[in-house]
């Protein structure tokens, strides 16, 4: 018994003196937690609302103030003319919009009924069913004061209106969440470990004592991980269209195109983790880790950052994927043009540039 227990003794200072272990064991724990704790949430904050109200009398205000005072949603603008409401969408100003029909409260005293249309954004079904369910459930709320007030049974009807996505297919949202989740685990872990293989193995050094130089090693190994993601992107959307019904609503050159960059993006990860981790198996956990709980989480591809407590939110804007998700749902779905993706393309370039930037000095050093 004294034998086995001093064995069991060395077992216990063997995983002390491993700090990697002791992190892996007690840390990736607590940062599971954290994140499935805060990042899962059905819960829809900060709503922007936009209001469409030609009536605009006594009844159509008190239900705006209503809508207006709810902790969970802001009137963000109010709508002269009915063809800025989709613009409003395509700008990302406004998470649903209540448009109010004309003479609101005449029609409400006099025949009993009104009827409001409720117009959100069906590319994430989810949040679009949520969204219309707390409305409507305001608006029965004020339906029920105005009852009171008037003293009369009269009822306000929803009428909710879906764009992009009518039929409210899952497909939709999760088509765009998975292009980014299997080209980032493709791009970055692959190369990180094809790189890293070279090095474990010994042979990193015979490769870099050829004619050829060290940065054309380097374009060498990520060129075929860069072919087979082409080759995904367009089983992916083959797939996607003539399996799952989702149409290419904009553009398939600009979305072959924003997926190259962030297949840019997701090399140079790679080639950074292959400079920092020395074995395969550190090369794949720092790759499984570290990049696929952020990008099923924290990218928007089952969530939404939005409802995301403040640090998480901020922690959501250095995941490469979010943005590339965000490009082609507004390509793939919504089918916007270049200029509704300045942003979301400048944010990859400046990631490809610093990330290609760090991973070549550090790469370079490690030569040294």
């Amino acid at each position: 018994m004294k034998q086995f227990l001093s064995f069991v003794t060395k077992e216990f200072y063997h995983i002390a003196r491993d700090k990697r272990t002791i992190l892996i064991l007690l840390g990736i724990p607590i940062v599971q937690i954290i994140l499935f704790g805060f990042a899962i949430t059905t819960e829809v904050k900060d709503i922007r609302m936009a209001v469409f109200d030609p009536s605009k009398d006594e009844v159509t205000q008190k239900i705006i103030d209503k809508l207006d005072a709810n902790e969970y949603i802001n009137v963000v603008s109010v709508i002269d003319h009915p063809e800025d409401i989709e613009s409003a969408f395509r700008k990302g100003k406004a998470d649903i919009a209540v448009i109010f029909n004309q003479h609101f409260s005449d029609n409400y005293r006099h025949t009993g009924e009104a009827s409001v249309q409720l117009i959100t954004d069906g590319t994430d079904p989810n949040t679009a069913s949520i969204l219309t369910g707390y409305v409507t459930n305001i608006l029965m709320a004020a339906q029920q004061e105005i009852n009171v007030q008037y003293k009369s049974p009269l009822s306000i009807t929803p009428e909710v209106k879906l764009l992009y996505n009518p039929g409210m297919k899952g497909a939709y949202n999760f088509v765009p969440g998975v292009m980014g989740l299997i080209l980032m685990l493709i791009c970055a872990m692959m190369t990180s470990i094809s790189i890293v293989r070279e090095k474990e193995m010994g042979t990193m050094e015979v490769l870099l004592v050829s004619p050829m130089k060290p940065i054309y090693i380097i374009v060498a190994k990520a060129i075929p991980y860069l072919v087979l993601s082409c080759i995904n992107i367009i089983t992916i959307l083959l797939l996607s269209v003539y399996v799952l019904n989702v149409p290419v609503a904009g553009s398939l050159t600009l979305l072959f195109g924003i997926s190259l960059l962030f297949i840019l993006v997701s090399l140079t990860i790679g080639l950074l983790i292959s400079t920092i981790v020395k074995t395969q198996v550190a090369a794949m956990l720092a790759s499984g880790m570290v990049l696929m709980l952020p990008t099923i989480l924290l990218s928007g591809m089952i969530y939404p950052t939005e409802n995301m407590p403040f640090l998480l939110e901020c922690i959501t804007h250095i995941i490469p994927a979010k943005w590339y998700i965000i490009c082609v749902k507004k390509i793939m779905v919504e089918g916007l043009g270049f200029t509704f993706v300045l942003k979301e393309v400048g944010i990859l370039l400046v990631m490809a540039t610093v990330l290609l930037i760090i991973s070549l000095k550090k790469f370079n050093d490690r030569l040294e």
